[in-house]
């Protein structure tokens, strides 16, 4: 792949690269032998602008869809479709006085199944509903019911089937919690109070609680004008907010180091009823070099040699008796794009994985809480790894950790691409299975394995 899109402030290229259209194979080849138990779809988002489309940020190109289908040990296809938007149609989002549009939006940056309905993501938006097959269906508001945009990184309670997200804006409500049942019916919103309007990119829940992240990234409209309209401002201080899901909008919050969290990895509520947090943590330095990097040359965070920019894993413990945060860095490792098995997501969990992308080296990264280990799956420096998304096994009695990362790896020139299958057991092992896809697929954001049985309501 040697297209390059160049715009002012931002440069994609190599593994960055968009591609230039929409393809289909089948009957992908694969070396290993892909587990019978992998039978669903693996779908990917990330930005991907139009051809000759100029972009000032990679955060902002139209969302794209890469999917991978498995059926019983085969590689069935690859297809990718931009997610078709209003934003895609041209219709801008800010109206001529000034509103905001909620359905129209990039879809650029999850793809997330909740009642058999499987949601583009992004957080300035609605979702965008897409079927199986990566067609777009549109816009979804809940029937009516959400007036607020809708976070990327929604949460599923793994016992209640309750899907939990948030919205945040530049205008109050600035950010709004919302809860939407088992079924698919969105039944509860409540708004968070907060000092000014920041970028809140992701959140948490435990069995009994939200958490919300209130962090000094915040916006302005002379921003607005030359890019993302964010930055870094470390006296908007930094807390963590925990709100009781039996009393929505009541939120205690807890004063915490300033820094950037983008992405937290699992919370929990332990037995003396303190919240445990922990999530790639960025520190102040970091947080300026790495918001630098993403609005210029977003390969250079995975490319410099003295990792800079780079989120370390870290701890919060958050005590309701005494009204304080207690911190801890785990490893001192450059991580990204923490997940947890989804079957202990507010639940203490043993394992995150993670990619590592350190002086120019790429990893998949198994992170043991309990031992305080950290184990790994190098790729080298030749390519680099996206977010790793946990898929376990069938057996009943399954361990934590007994089940599959699945992964794609793209060449740091954007050439070629693989779906890669990982055991989650011994991530240092060799891969399980890597199926060749038929083009390079650009480095983007957040994937969802989406089992058949989620869209069928049976086993195959």
């Amino acid at each position: 792949m040697t297209d390059t899109t160049t715009a002012a402030g931002v440069t994609l290229e190599g593994y960055l690269a968009p591609v230039a259209d929409e393809i289909e194979a089948h009957d992908l080849p694969v070396e290993g032998t892909l587990p019978p138990g992998l039978t669903g779809r693996y779908f990917r988002n990330g930005p991907n602008p139009r051809p000759g489309e100029s972009t000032r940020h990679w955060f902002t190109g139209h969302g794209m869809l890469h999917g991978i289908r498995l059926d019983r040990g085969r590689a069935e296809w690859y297809r990718n479709r931009w997610v078709r938007t209003k934003a895609l149609q041209g219709i801008p989002m800010i109206g001529a006085d000034g509103t905001f549009d909620r359905s129209v939006g990039v879809a650029n940056t999850h793809v997330v199944e909740h009642a058999g309905r499987i949601m583009a993501l992004v957080e300035s938006s609605f979702p965008t509903v897409v079927t199986p097959d990566l067609d777009t269906v549109g816009p979804c508001d809940f029937d009516g019911r959400l007036t607020t945009a809708m976070t990327a990184h929604p949460k599923t309670d793994p016992i209640t089937g309750d899907l939990h997200f948030f919205g945040y804006g530049v205008m109050p409500p600035l950010v709004t919690y919302h809860r939407v049942s088992a079924a698919g019916e969105l039944v509860t919103s409540a708004e968070i109070e907060v000092p000014g309007p920041t970028m809140m990119h992701d959140f948490a829940i435990t069995d009994r609680h939200a958490v919300f992240l209130d962090l000094p990234m915040t916006f302005s409209f002379e921003r607005l004008a030359t890019g993302m309209p964010y930055g870094f401002d470390e006296s908007y201080g930094a807390r963590i907010g925990v709100m009781p899901l039996a009393t929505p909008g009541v939120v205690t919050w807890y004063d915490v180091e300033p820094g950037y969290v983008f992405h937290v990895g699992n919370a929990h509520t332990d037995a003396s009823g303190k919240v445990v947090v922990d999530g790639a943590r960025y520190s102040p330095a970091d947080t300026v070099a790495m918001w630098d990097d993403l609005g210029t040359d977003p390969s250079g965070l995975a490319a410099d040699a003295a990792a800079t920019g780079a989120a370390r894993y870290h701890r919060w413990v958050l005590d309701p008796a005494t009204g304080r945060a207690t911190e801890t860095p785990l490893d001192d490792r450059a991580v990204e794009f923490p997940t947890v098995d989804d079957a202990l997501v507010g639940r203490d969990a043993r394992y995150r994985y993670a990619v590592s992308q350190e002086r120019g080296r790429a990893a998949i990264v198994k992170i043991d809480i309990a031992a305080g280990t950290v184990t790994e799956h190098s790729l080298g420096t030749g390519s680099v790894a996206g977010e790793a998304v946990f898929v376990p096994s069938a057996a009943a009695d399954r361990a934590e950790d007994d089940g599959w990362l699945l992964t794609i790896t793209t060449t740091r020139d954007g050439a070629a691409s693989n779906l890669l299958v990982l055991d989650a057991t011994d991530v240092t092992a060799a891969p399980v299975a890597t199926v060749t896809l038929p083009r390079g697929v650009p480095a983007g954001f957040h994937g969802s394995w989406i089992d058949d049985a989620a869209l069928t309501g049976e086993e195959n």
